[in-house]
């Protein structure tokens, strides 16, 4: 597939973009020939799970205070075979908790849906397991609108904030989790619900919350006391809530635009300008030290950044500068289907100098230079063997540099990335935290 990668700010007036493009190659966007850093897979983690526990699709993944790594992964995905031990058939006719009773039991010695939140320390030990289907006490699931925990339909997405307070998003479900670090219920932002798409709501969920469509994923910006919600599949906007009563603060859409006038999910289209708004799904987002806000816009294959101070309030988006609309950089622009940009992460250091994209469609990490965009490097390919990605959905760095990812789909798996030096390395030990 041909790469092509521009940064460029756009002039968006009334919604609409008004482009003039000039695409760099991909090689042109390495002409500064800056090394970014480089990782080796490390296939023995994590190490095997107790109880007969095997996990499916692991659509989020988060690096805690103290380095331990936190996953939330989807029971429901495990075929019949995988959960050959389990009394229950996975699929329909199912129940809301688990599925269909086998008649007659178990069909083979191993395995059980494991839980659907687990803590592991960066050897690779199980610290902690609790919620999902396999441990409904955490959460009550039921469709109930009297029920102010109501686990989701989909898992999707996971935060952990430094009072490793555990934050869950909910695609399929509509709601945002808030639980202790061993899984004691604190507070649900929205409601369970068949979708409803409306990206200029604030409130109509639990205790006055805004009701969600279908969230992605979260970030935390606790000097604030704020949380982040990439809202995400039905709704395509950001919205920002308060971090201890879930209500609304403000939201926006592509280029900064509040309220949010986009027409509806959108396909994208190769050769043709930008489109004025996020498509479905908004999938990720990222707060750096600098105040800045990058917003994966999934299947448009861009990332934008905002000015977090500036964005959000009512706005007609005219350029950079405005709406808190600061640049975008393009990924992989003739990417189709689920798009190329996913999730991000950066570097550890200070300057947080790397800025990376996980591209499940092409399924590889690509290192940016964070200012420029420029891509500096990629690692991985499409397979199952470790080290390669089949659908890497998430990813998060620890304090080392470490990298860790997380795959949907077949793939179902997390996998450990070792930084083994480059520039971010070499050049910025002294900037370490």
């Amino acid at each position: 597939m041909k790469r092509s990668f521009a940064a460029i700010g756009l002039a968006v007036a009334a919604g609409v973009a008004v482009v003039s493009l000039s695409l760099m190659q991909f090689g042109d966007a390495k002409a500064d020939r800056e090394k970014g850093p480089r990782f080796k897979v490390d296939a023995s983690w994590p190490k095997a799970l107790p109880n007969k526990w095997l996990i499916g699709q692991v659509p989020g993944i988060q690096v805690d205070r103290d380095d331990n790594i936190w996953i939330v992964q989807r029971p429901r995905t495990l075929t019949s075979d995988e959960r050959g031990a389990s009394n229950f058939e996975p699929g329909v006719p199912a129940t809301v908790l688990d599925g269909a009773v086998r008649p007659q039991g178990a069909i083979s010695d191993c395995c059980l849906p494991a839980p659907s939140v687990m803590q592991f320390d960066p050897k690779g030990n199980l610290l902690r397991a609790w919620g999902g289907p396999a441990d409904p006490g955490k959460c009550v699931e039921t469709l109930s609108e009297a029920t102010t925990c109501q686990w989701p339909n989909t898992e999707h997405g996971i935060y952990v904030d430094d009072d490793l307070n555990v934050w869950l998003g909910g695609q399929a479900g509509g709601a945002v989790l808030k639980f202790s670090a061993d899984g004691q219920f604190l507070l649900q932002i929205g409601r369970r619900q068949p979708p409803v798409r409306n990206n200029n709501l604030t409130t109509g969920g639990v205790n006055g919350t805004p009701l969600l469509g279908q969230p992605a994923d979260l970030e935390g910006d606790l000097s604030a006391n704020e949380m982040y919600i990439a809202d995400g599949y039905t709704n395509n906007r950001v919205i920002v809530v308060d971090a201890t009563t879930g209500l609304y603060k403000r939201h926006w859409g592509a280029y900064g635009q509040n309220p949010v006038t986009d027409p509806g999910p959108t396909t994208y289209v190769k050769n043709q300008a930008p489109s004025p708004n996020f498509a479905n799904p908004v999938h990720a987002i990222k707060i750096t030290k600098d105040g800045l806000v990058y917003v994966a816009d999934r299947v448009n294959n861009r990332i934008q950044v905002f000015d977090k101070t500036k964005v959000g309030a009512p706005c007609v988006p005219a350029g950079p500068g405005t709406c808190g609309f600061i640049k975008e950089f393009f990924l992989d622009r003739e990417t189709l289907g689920p798009g190329a940009a996913w999730d991000i992460d950066t570097s550890p250091d200070r300057r947080e100098k790397y800025l990376y994209n996980a591209d499940g469609s092409n399924n590889y990490i690509a290192v940016l230079n964070r200012q420029t965009g420029a891509i500096l490097s990629t690692f991985g390919r499409n397979g199952r063997s470790a080290g390669q990605f089949h659908w890497v959905h998430n990813m998060d760095a620890d304090s080392q540099g470490n990298l860790y990812t997380a795959e949907v789909d077949t793939a179902k798996r997390a996998q450990r990335f070792v930084l083994r030096g480059g520039r971010d390395r070499d050049d910025d030990d002294d900037d370490r935290d």
